[in-house]
């Protein structure tokens, strides 16, 4: 799979360091609050458990799974739970969680999904913003980078399932797409 990949755009230590920084932030601003992770499925995994583990107030965790993309490397615009929390969010302070927001229908979904539920607030943390394609005004609170504008696996994104248990964020190979397309 490595001779799959054709740049590594974050590294592994660059990821580290900035998975501590934002759970810094969210333990500070955060502090003294209930406080609820919300996993966006599956992508968010690897951020959401380092996150997780660098956050220094307690916090609840659940995941929420979607369907946007399904097996191409564009969003269909249509989003739909494939999963629902198992936690009440009524009075907690909700941080969303998402590996990448990119044209943001998702998270405008979710967020107008879990806003009639009744949280404290709904706050929004990714670990890569890709603004290129925003066509839906996302509020993001915490943002790990800023991605270009080309598709992106490793550290939980994928490509046809593949690719998410690399420890770095990369693009792939052209010929790894042509290959996918010719299946």
């Amino acid at each position: 799979m490595l001779n799959d990949v054709a740049k590594v755009l974050i590294d592994s230590a660059t990821l580290q360091k900035r998975v501590a920084e934002v759970a810094e932030e969210i333990s500070r601003d955060f502090s003294g609050k209930e406080v609820i992770l919300i996993g966006v499925l599956k992508g968010s995994m690897f951020f959401i458990a380092d996150l997780l583990r660098k956050i220094s107030i307690p916090v609840i965790l659940d995941f929420i799974g979607t369907s946007s993309y399904g097996v191409a490397t564009t969003t269909s615009g249509a989003v739909k739970i494939t999963k629902d929390l198992e936690e009440d969010i009524e009075g907690l302070h909700v941080i969303i969680v998402e590996d990448i927001v990119d044209t943001g229908l998702t998270l405008n979904f979710l967020i107008s999904t879990l806003a009639p539920r009744k949280p404290a607030s709904i706050s929004v943390c990714t670990l890569l913003d890709k603004t290129a394609h925003r066509r839906a005004n996302i509020p993001v609170r915490y943002r790990g980078f800023p991605v270009e504008d080309s598709f992106v696996v490793g550290y939980g994104l994928d490509f046809k399932d593949r690719y998410r248990h690399l420890p770095f964020v990369c693009t792939l190979k052209e010929q790894v797409h042509e290959r996918q397309r010719a299946k």
